[in-house]
């Protein structure tokens, strides 16, 4: 087993964020309830625990609190934001609202002697967000550094308790890294021994024995998870795993080709289900998204269950879950069977008993270094992030054949500009924008669809910054897109962040 260090969430957004910097420096880390009883975490043996932030005021009666008897324990804490807060309150220090709050990036002072997590006595730049401060130190702490409004850290080194106001897992916190690097390696003593080569021999081993020589059906939807799950499971137990990709025709342009040529070759069954006319048929005369979604994921389930009841019972149900996913439904492994690639859930009438989840341990980052390592082509494994409902929800107004084939066309053409750029955007797309606007081509007036661009720059989706593209890119692609694209003779560019906007249209 790997060295373990959990990061018991209150609530705040940067839970996976604090998982995964822990992870990029080899050491594992899993994220649990902040309520959590000591008794369970002596038993899961961490050799460290991080708190997270999050949006309550610890002096509430309400606001969540930690197992007090987790402080006995000896092991090492580091509490960020409201973890601080709560280290502080409930070993007797004073928590109140501050005279005023610190909102982006602040100016923090570290005091001498130095605190074994920062580097030197220089001020640094810090991510604060916080109404609240801790006004008085628990008995046997001391103030570690400041900023002009707050105490910015403290700490008891002989208890090996230590809080940060700010955040140090953001990109915003110059020395972040650092700081948790120290606490990892300088006070809970890692070894650094977590290896994603050793995730793959280990599951192989737990799917072999949970399977046995029975059979495992999974729904390939082509996308990064669930293709490096079909991956994993076709080394683990060859010629036993059958893979059904329902091919709903509202694919980027050549994907389902391509699903097909990487997955035909591998030691499973692949059974591609054409069923683009069927989803066509069903949306004809709808525009609106939530309907749309409806349709199609009540769509998939049908076609899903008819091409599982030709191939006869397969007791054992494969999916691309991760981490995130597991987290977000309260940590229940397995209990119920995941929406697939979020457009609906499977039928229950195919009574599988059980559910083999052989990504649920990783982040979406691991996923796709576990594909490479797996064998899969870059063009797989970068794939960009692509909504369940498909070009669907890229089509503002009702969905046909022709603007699907408009779209994927337009779409192609950005992801052949942006694929190999230096700088690229986290994720770019096109969208079909059901306006019409009057335009020029051969010295005659055309009357076509404005196709637009939205390329947006993230480190975790909940936020997002429209990307800077330069002129000469946008001005290369609009030219490719209107000259190779007869019915398109307009092309905007979305400068829209996120708030207020979402990243999908629809």
């Amino acid at each position: 087993m790997n060295e373990l260090v959990l990061v018991l969430d209150f609530g705040g957004q940067y839970k996976e964020l604090i998982a995964r910097s822990v992870r990029s420096m080899y050491v594992h880390s899993e994220i649990r309830p902040g309520n959590i009883k000591a008794d369970e975490i002596a038993r899961l043996a961490p050799i460290g625990i991080i708190f997270t932030g999050g949006p309550s005021s610890v002096y509430e009666p309400d606001s969540p609190k930690c197992d007090p008897k987790l402080f006995d324990l000896g092991i090492p804490i580091l509490g960020i934001c409201y973890g601080m807060h709560m280290i502080c309150h409930q070993l007797g220090g004073e928590v109140g609202p501050g005279t005023a709050g610190e909102f982006g990036t602040i100016t923090v002072s570290p005091k001498k002697p130095l605190s074994i997590l920062f580097g030197d006595s220089a001020p640094f730049d810090a991510l604060m967000s916080h109404g609240d401060s801790v006004k008085r130190m628990p008995e046997g702490f001391r103030v570690t550094s400041t900023t002009s409004m707050c105490i910015a850290s403290c700490e008891n080194e002989a208890r090996k308790l230590y809080g940060v106001q700010f955040h140090p897992e953001t990109k915003h916190t110059k020395c972040g890294h650092e700081i948790i690097q120290r606490f990892l390696f300088g006070v809970c003593g890692a070894s650094g021994d977590y290896k994603l080569d050793d995730y793959i021999d280990r599951q192989t081993q737990i799917v072999r024995q949970k399977v046995g020589t029975e059979k495992v059906l999974l729904g390939l939807s082509g996308g990064v998870d669930s293709a490096v799950c079909a991956s994993l499971l076709s080394r683990a137990i060859p010629e036993q795993l059958v893979c059904i990709f329902v091919d709903h025709g509202l694919m980027r342009q050549n994907e389902g080709d391509e699903i097909e040529r990487v997955f035909s070759k591998r030691k499973l069954r692949f059974v591609r289900a054409d069923a683009e006319k069927r989803f066509l048929k069903a949306l004809k005369g709808v525009t609106d998204p939530e309907m749309k979604r409806k349709i199609i994921g009540t769509e998939f389930i049908r076609v899903f269950e008819e091409e599982a009841a030709k191939i006869g019972h397969i007791p054992f149900l494969a999916q691309g879950t991760i981490y995130p996913d597991i987290v977000e439904s309260g940590g229940k492994h397995g209990a119920t069977i995941k929406s697939h690639h979020n457009v609906g859930g499977f039928p229950e009438n195919l009574k599988f008993v059980d559910v083999i989840e052989p990504l649920s341990g990783l982040f979406k980052d691991e996923v796709r270094i576990l594909g490479k390592k797996l064998g899969l082509p870059p063009s797989l494994v970068n794939r960009q992030p692509f909504p369940g409902p498909g070009l669907a929800v890229r089509i503002i107004g009702e969905v046909t054949k022709e603007k699907l084939d408009v779209l994927r066309r337009a779409d192609a053409i950005l992801r052949e500009e942006l694929d190999g750029a230096k700088q690229r955007p986290d994720q770019y797309f096109t969208v079909l924008t059901g306006t019409y606007s009057v335009g020029v081509k051969g010295d005659a007036r055309t009357y076509s669809p404005v196709i637009a661009i939205r390329a947006v720059t993230t480190g975790d989706f909940m936020t997002a910054d429209y990307t800077p593209l330069s002129h000469k890119v946008l001005a290369r692609i609009s030219s490719r897109i209107t000259g190779e694209i007869q019915s398109v003779s307009r092309v905007v560019y979305d400068i829209t962040s996120k708030p207020p906007a979402t990243v999908e249209w629809e």
